[in-house]
């Protein structure tokens, strides 16, 4: 080894000890003829000090500069009285140098490294192993490095079998765009990068090896958010023989447990972890990913605005829809602008606008107040809980848009008000997922989840009802302050069932055995009862490293275009590797 030591391993213990240590300079001061330099690498900082007396030595100091390469030989001495940093772990002492290497040097940086600056993204990304020195990162990388080493350990310790899938696999289209690579050996045909091993570790479940986890890797080729990337990491869990409460325990314990371990200085919200319908997540928080560490619950007042005087509340309820009610604290303070900015948001989840009534102690005031009348007003008001000083806010249309609208409004007020604590950790399971959805453009049934997931017991008939839209599923997502971090279900175990769910979502028996011939045939072949849950690692280290982004916590991430600024990906390849995959390029129009 070059060096004895890291730069982050020397205490007052080690004082009159002579080290190597290796590492790159973080900062270079020159203060009273001397020379100090913080070395740096992934364990640390150690301060080394070069006197002037040795003058070859000195000379050699003074050429240093910022991310050189350097390993330095030396006496380990105690600080001086009040130079010490208790901030870091090798504070108290500081290294004497006698010899030094220049072991590379290196250009200047294009932003500095030993400030936690604000820096262009794509800077960052274009010079990703710059960025990755600097604290604020290798924090990150050895966070996400620790979490996944202690959910490995959780699930070996109850008996899991870690099961690798494979990653080129056969294209059963779902949803989302797959990615395609081409076979050289057979022209025309294309294996396809796994969304998830959804299908293989329900094969494995068949296979009989009981319990399955794996660190996997998953591909989806669709649009980039914040929490999303092209390729992810997730933790994916199977289990034969267990029920949705065997599943949604075991995640409980692991969450819990790496809460504490990772997060010490965090409250968890409630133990054992609350528990939402689908229907009350809507109806209660308007989202399905809630977060509930802050109030702010929605009161369905449908039933008294049923023939009321304001048309906008009557024509919702009349054409089957519904007016919710969200009561903020405090809120008749807020500007017209304010109200103005709450509603282009309401807007863009498709609320036609947001009504709104101002509470004071001696009336009321907004536009519904004159239409429906103060005693109609104040029975709203009452229902709602509203106090003097407070302000209601109102969505009225169809379920679903006057939820999630007014849901948006509620995540708006959360973060502008600063209602959520950040030292708090408030995980909820949401389940009762619809089965099926029916796409808005084409009209179509589709799976909410995946085709794979089995319905509940007493929904059982409505599959064969003239409304499968009704039924629900055996499906449940873990929640983290309004994230998803995790979803599963319990899955279809029997050839019968999941031929009835193909047929409702329109999948023929040709296309069925085209596509799932592997999974149709394995069930014959006594398939047990099964189920299991996925958990995006990537959106749970994030928000335990309290970060804005899922690229804050990748090493080497795609940018929000899906583009690899530093490798430059993806890129364009030799025409002849072209044709020798027998593949023919269209310009685009």
């Amino acid at each position: 080894m070059l060096r004895t030591h890291t730069c982050g391993q020397l205490t007052k213990a080690d004082v009159g000890s002579t080290i190597t240590l290796c590492g790159w300079v973080h900062r270079r001061r020159d203060h009273g003829g001397l020379i100090f330099i913080d070395l740096r690498d992934r364990y640390g900082f150690t301060q080394i000090v070069f006197d002037p007396k040795d003058k070859e030595l000195f000379a050699k100091a003074e050429r240093v500069r910022p991310e050189w390469v350097l390993k330095v030989t030396g006496d380990v001495t105690k600080r001086l009285e009040g130079a010490a940093r208790e901030d870091n772990p090798t504070g108290a002492i500081e290294v004497r140098v006698a010899e030094i290497t220049v072991l590379n040097e290196a250009k200047t940086p294009p932003f500095e490294i030993d400030q936690d600056k604000g820096v262009a993204e794509e800077l960052r990304l274009e010079y990703r192993y710059l960025d990755l020195r600097r604290e604020r990162m290798r924090k990150n990388m050895v966070t996400r490095h620790s979490m996944i080493q202690r959910i490995r350990r959780f699930f070996y310790d109850r008996d899991f079998l870690e099961v690798e899938t494979p990653i080129l696999i056969k294209g059963t289209p779902e949803g989302s765009r797959e990615y395609l690579v081409p076979s050289r050996l057979y022209h025309g045909q294309f294996y396809v990068l796994p969304q998830s091993p959804q299908q293989l570790k329900q094969l494995t479940m068949v296979a009989g090896l009981d319990r399955y986890m794996q660190i996997a890797r998953c591909f989806r080729d669709e649009d980039q958010r914040g929490d999303r990337q092209p390729e992810f990491t997730q933790v994916d869990v199977e289990m034969s023989f267990c029920e949705p409460e065997d599943i949604m325990q075991l995640t409980e314990e692991c969450l819990i447990e790496l809460t504490r371990e990772i997060r010490p200085d965090v409250r968890i919200a409630a133990t054992p972890f609350p528990r939402f319908t689908y229907k009350e997540a809507m109806e209660r928080y308007g989202s399905d990913k809630p977060d509930i560490r802050f109030d702010l619950c929605f009161t369905d007042v449908s039933a008294l605005c049923k023939g009321c005087g304001f048309g906008v509340f009557h024509k919702a309820v009349e054409a089957g829809g519904v007016v919710k009610a969200m009561r903020v604290p405090g809120g008749a303070k807020f500007s017209r602008k304010d109200i103005d900015d709450l509603t282009e948001t309401a807007k863009i989840y498709g609320a036609k606008g947001l009504a709104w009534i101002k509470v004071a102690a001696d009336g009321y005031e907004g536009v519904p107040v004159d239409k429906l009348g103060m005693d109609m007003t104040k029975s709203i008001a009452d229902a709602a809980g509203a106090q003097p000083g407070d302000i209601l806010l109102f969505t009225a249309d169809a379920f679903s848009v006057a939820c999630t609208s007014l849901g948006a409004v509620r995540t708006a007020l959360g973060n502008r008000l600063g209602l959520a604590d950040p030292t708090l950790f408030a995980y909820c399971w949401v389940n009762e997922f619809p089965m099926f959805e029916k796409d808005a453009q084409t009209g179509a049934i589709a799976a909410v989840h995946h085709p794979f997931t089995r319905p509940l017991h007493e929904d059982r008939h409505l599959l064969d009802s003239a409304d499968p839209l009704q039924a629900r599923a055996v499906a449940y997502d873990i929640v983290l302050n309004g994230s998803e971090i995790g979803g599963g279900s319990m899955r279809i175990h029997e050839s019968d069932l999941q031929a009835q769910i193909f047929k409702i979502l329109q999948i023929a028996p040709a296309d069925a055995e085209r596509r799932f011939s592997h999974l149709l045939r394995a069930f014959q072949y006594g398939a047990p009862p099964h189920g299991g849950i996925a958990w995006g690692v990537d959106r749970i280290v994030m928000l335990f490293c309290s970060e804005p982004n899922i690229r804050e916590v990748i090493a080497y991430p795609k940018d929000q275009k899906a583009k690899d600024l530093m490798l430059g990906s993806p890129s364009a390849m030799p025409e002849e590797q072209i044709q020798e995959l027998g593949i023919a390029i269209r310009e685009e129009e």
